[in-house]
C-alpha cells in the first residue's frame, strides 16, 4: 500500500482521540537539532472547541486484538488493516515538519499483538527521531495500559507528554462496552507516572546532567454520551485524578454514533458538543477557579444545564452570595463572580491599591459585564438594571447571550490541500 494511503487512514482513525494539546514544555532550540518547543507549548492552530491541530495526529496502526464497542477501530469491524514501520512514520513527521505543516507529534495506536508488541515500535519512532533525526520538538505519545513499567521509563525520557486513556467514566460501564479492558489497568500507569514524574523533578535539581522525564506531564481522555454515566460522576471522576494523580489535563470527547446497530450503544446523542462544552468549563472551575465537584453538581443535581454555563448556574442558585462589592471583595469572592476570571480579578485587586475601582475601570480591565452586573456593586452602586433575583437574572442572561448553538468541529485535513505531498515541489 502506497504511504500516502496508509496515511490517511490512519490519521482518519486518529481523530476521534481528542488528549492532545500545546505540549507546556519549554525545550529551547539546541545547535544541531531540528525544532523546538516554547512555553506554553507549540506553536499553535486552534480548532474552534480549543483542540489543537497544528500537530500530526496520527496512529502507528490500527489493526486491533480489542474489541471495543465504540471504538472505530474495533477487532471486529471491516475495514483495511494498515501498520507504519518506525522509519515511514519517521519520514513522514520530518518531511511535514521541514514543510512547515505541522510543529509537532501526537502518536497513538490500536494494540496489535499485545501491548508490549505495540508500545515498543512506538518508542521505536520517537527514539529514531530524537536520537538520529535529532528532532527536538514536541512529541505526545498516548500510552498503553498493561506495558511492563521499563517501557514506560524509556518512552518518559523521549516524549513531552503521555496520555492513558482512562475513556469511560465507571468501571461498569467499561464493562459492559470494553470488557477487555480494566480501569484498575489504566489507573495503575498513571500513578507510577506521577510518581516518576515527582522523582524526577527531585533528581534535575540534585543532579546537573539528569535527563526530563515528560516535561509536559501526563493527561487523559473520557468518552461522554456512549453510556448514561452522568456529569456529577464525571466531574467527580475528574478532580479525584486532579487531585491524587496531579493529572494535567482532562479532556471530553462527546460520543458521535459512528457505530450503528449495537444495541449497547445509543442511536442518537443530543447536543454532544454543546454537553462537552460545558464539561470543559466545569473543569476549567476545578482547576482554576477554586470550586470544589460538589458544588458544581449533585447527586440530586446530576446534570449540567446546557443553557448557561456552570459559573452563572452556581451564581444563579446562590443568589444570597451576591452581590459582591469589588472595592472589598476578596481574590476568592471575585472569582465567584461571572464574568470575572483570574486575570481580571488580580487587574481589580492591583487596582484597589491605588484608588476605587469605578463601573468603567472594569470594563477597561476586561470585565464581561453582560453577565458580571447582575452580581456585584461597584462603589456601593448596583448597574443590573433588574431586582437580584435568580429567574430575572436568568431570563435576562439567555436573552442577551443565548448559547443554543451547535458546536462543530472537524480535524484538519492536509489531503485536499496538499494533494502532492510526497510528489515533490
Amino acid at each position: 500500500m502506497e504511504l500516502l494511503e496508509k496515511l490517511k487512514i490512519l490519521a482518519e482513525s486518529a481523530k476521534y482521540d481528542v488528549s492532545c494539546s500545546s505540549s507546556g514544555s519549554d525545550r529551547k532550540k539546541k545547535e544541531g537539532m531540528t525544532g523546538n518547543t516554547s512555553l506554553p507549548g507549540i506553536c499553535h492552530s486552534w480548532a474552534a472547541d480549543g483542540r489543537c491541530v497544528s500537530l500530526l495526529k496520527v496512529l502507528y496502526t490500527n489493526d486491533c486484538v480489542y474489541d471495543c464497542a465504540y471504538c472505530v477501530n474495533r477487532r471486529s469491524a471491516d475495514f483495511p488493516r494498515v501498520e507504519f514501520t518506525p522509519r515511514e512514520l519517521v519520514d513522514i513527521t520530518m518531511n511535514f515538519y521541514r514543510r512547515n505543516y505541522i510543529e509537532g507529534l501526537f502518536i497513538s495506536s490500536a494494540i496489535k499483538h499485545s501491548p508490549e508488541y505495540t508500545m515498543e515500535r512506538m518508542i521505536q519512532v520517537v527514539k529514531i527521531l530524537r536520537l538520529e533525526e535529532r528532532y527536538n520538538g514536541y512529541i505526545h505519545m498516548k500510552a498503553i495500559p498493561g506495558v511492563d513499567q521499563k517501557l514506560l521509563d524509556e518512552a518518559g525520557l523521549y516524549v513531552d507528554r503521555m496520555s492513558i486513556n482512562l475513556e469511560l467514566p465507571t468501571e461498569k460501564s467499561l464493562k459492559l462496552l470494553a470488557p477487555q479492558k480494566s480501569q484498575k489497568k489504566m489507573l495503575l500507569p498513571m500513578g507510577y507516572l506521577k510518581d516518576k514524574l515527582i522523582q524526577n523533578k527531585k533528581e534535575v535539581k540534585i543532579y546537573r546532567h539528569a535527563k526530563p522525564f515528560m516535561p509536559a506531564g501526563q493527561t487523559t481522555q473520557l468518552m461522554i454520551g456512549a453510556t448514561q454515566d452522568t456529569d456529577f460522576s464525571i466531574i467527580k471522576l475528574s478532580e479525584a485524578m486532579y487531585n491524587k494523580i496531579a493529572m494535567k489535563r482532562v479532556y471530553y470527547s462527546g460520543y458521535v454514533p459512528i457505530v450503528q446497530n449495537n444495541s449497547l450503544l445509543p442511536s442518537t446523542v443530543k447536543h454532544p458538543k454543546l454537553r462537552e462544552h460545558r464539561l470543559y468549563q466545569a473543569d476549567w472551575l476545578l482547576r482554576f477557579y477554586g470550586f470544589q465537584a460538589d458544588e458544581i453538581l449533585s447527586k440530586e443535581f446530576p446534570s449540567l444545564d446546557l443553557e448557561v454555563d456552570p459559573k452563572c448556574n452556581w451564581a444563579l442558585k446562590h443568589i444570597g452570595f451576591f452581590p459582591v462589592e469589588v472595592n472589598k471583595a476578596s481574590i476568592e469572592e471575585l472569582l465567584r463572580v461571572p464574568g470575572i476570571g483570574n486575570i481580571t480579578a488580580r487587574r481589580i485587586l492591583q487596582s484597589r491599591r491605588f484608588g476605587p475601582v469605578t463601573y468603567l475601570d472594569l470594563k477597561k480591565m476586561g470585565v464581561v459585564l453582560k453577565r458580571a452586573k447582575y452580581f456585584l456593586t461597584c462603589q456601593g452602586k448596583y448597574y443590573g438594571e433588574i431586582d437580584i433575583d435568580s429567574e430575572k437574572i436568568r431570563n435576562r442572561m439567555l436573552i442577551i447571550d443565548p448559547v443554543a448553538k451547535k458546536i462543530h468541529v472537524d480535524q484538519i485535513s492536509m489531503f485536499e490541500q496538499y494533494p502532492t505531498l510526497f510528489g515533490g515541489g
